[in-house]
């Protein structure tokens, strides 16, 4: 592996062209919000527009009839006539219109509704929560959605299309337990996944009807979910663009709080690499347990062979005293933002001074999103390029996406 001191000068060249906390993304939301955004956040005030456009996709069938003067269209066309109708009005590909349709008896204003206003089991504002059937990998359907808003956003906001020299991360507990405002705040979620379009997420605080939501809207990303029950973590890799080769999950046997670690093995640009995730133990109260998990994920990342480059990220909710408690991290694993040269403005990663969801009456900033990695000892070389906060604006109900900002992670691939 190059030495540390090299890969770190090569890194934190890097990091010149970032702002401060939210300068990057408010450039690209801006753009975002010209072009496409609408796209993304359109539930929560298409009524009206949903109803015009079936009505008008309606009057065509029957226009188009009347015109033929003949026999009814058979069914094969009529079907076909509401697929490409569906998807001009909702901005997806066929294969999304399709599934959405015959869902819904092939009733055009009924499916609009179901995509822009999903139907009470699947509304992220209701309880109980559905509970997935399996916690088998996702594999969704609609490989021709190759996203318009994505598209949109990278000729306005000059984000560069990746090639098999980078890959990019997200890492981000999204909150699922706070109950206030999720729909919306799911949408903002979304909306930040379609800006950035990360080829891996990694998720913590997920509850079953967030995965549900993230499975039917994010069509170009296999889900793997480290549970199905309460509230878990996934990871969500890039169809096109990401192999994955297994999965396994290993529960921290002494937790009271159902955590977990996550770990799938992919191949990207043709390196292996091991992506893990985990929810440490929350509070001050649970440092010695937070501290055993810890340890036992340092171990899971040593058994990687090291042929194989290792990711670890998540809300570790670490404090720095309590990892130089165990002596640091080990020589071979690093902590990204450390590594970047500790750049200040993505060093909170939960702050009560600036996010106001919780609305605390304490003022707290801690670095509790954290990324760690260990490089492969042959073959390609992956190496973090750059880090930034991701969540820093308010959505249209006054709140963040959630009461932790994300981090958002660039790394370079070298063959």
């Amino acid at each position: 592996m190059r030495g540390l001191a090299s890969l770190r000068r090569q890194a934190t060249g890097g990091l010149e062209t970032l702002g401060g906390p939210g300068v990057v993304f408010r450039r690209r939301l801006r753009a975002l919000s010209q072009t496409a955004v609408s796209r993304e956040m359109e539930g929560s005030r298409a009524g009206g527009e949903v109803e015009q456009a079936a009505s008008e996709a309606k009057e065509r069938q029957r226009a188009d009839s009347a015109e033929e003067g003949g026999p009814r269209e058979d069914l094969e066309e009529q079907r076909k006539r509401l697929c490409l109708d569906f998807a001009s009005i909702s901005n997806r590909g066929a294969a999304a219109a399709e599934r959405y349709l015959a869902e819904n008896g092939w009733d055009m204003q009924k499916a609009l509704n179901s995509y822009f206003d999903p139907s009470p089991e699947q509304d992220l504002d209701e309880m109980p929560h559905p509970v997935p059937a399996t916690g088998a990998p996702v594999e969704l359907t609609d490989h021709s959605t190759t996203s318009t808003v994505a598209a949109a956003v990278v000729e306005a906001a000059g984000i560069c299309p990746q090639d098999d020299s980078t890959f990019s991360l997200i890492t981000w507990n999204i909150d699922g337990l706070d109950s206030n405002n999720l729909q919306e705040r799911a949408r903002g979620v979304c909306s930040y996944l379609a800006l950035y379009s990360p080829d891996v997420v990694f998720l913590q605080e997920v509850i079953p009807v967030y995965l549900s939501y993230l499975q039917k809207r994010a069509v170009s990303y296999t889900i793997i979910p480290g549970n199905t029950d309460g509230y878990f973590t996934a990871i969500m890799v890039k169809k096109s663009r990401v192999k994955v080769l297994k999965h396994e999950t290993t529960i921290f046997p002494t937790t009271c709080m159902m955590r977990n670690l996550l770990a799938v093995y992919v191949n990207i640009s043709g390196n292996d690499l091991c992506l893990m995730t985990s929810h440490l133990e929350s509070t001050k109260d649970h440092s010695k347990e937070r501290l055993k998990q810890l340890k036992l994920v340092l171990a899971k990342m040593a058994e990687v062979p090291e042929s194989s480059s290792v990711i670890f990220g998540g809300d570790t909710n670490l404090r720095d005293k309590e990892v130089a408690k165990i002596g640091g991290l080990p020589n071979k694993v690093l902590d990204i933002w450390e590594f970047l040269g500790k750049p200040e403005h993505c060093r909170y990663t939960w702050d009560t001074s600036q996010n106001s969801n919780l609305n605390a009456r304490y003022k707290c900033k801690s670095r509790f999103d954290r990324l760690f990695f260990r490089g492969a000892t042959a073959g390609g070389q992956i190496i973090p390029q750059s880090l930034d906060l991701i969540g820093l604006e308010k959505l249209d109900c006054g709140r963040f996406p959630s009461d932790h900002w994300g981090l958002f992670c660039n790394f370079d691939v070298i063959l």
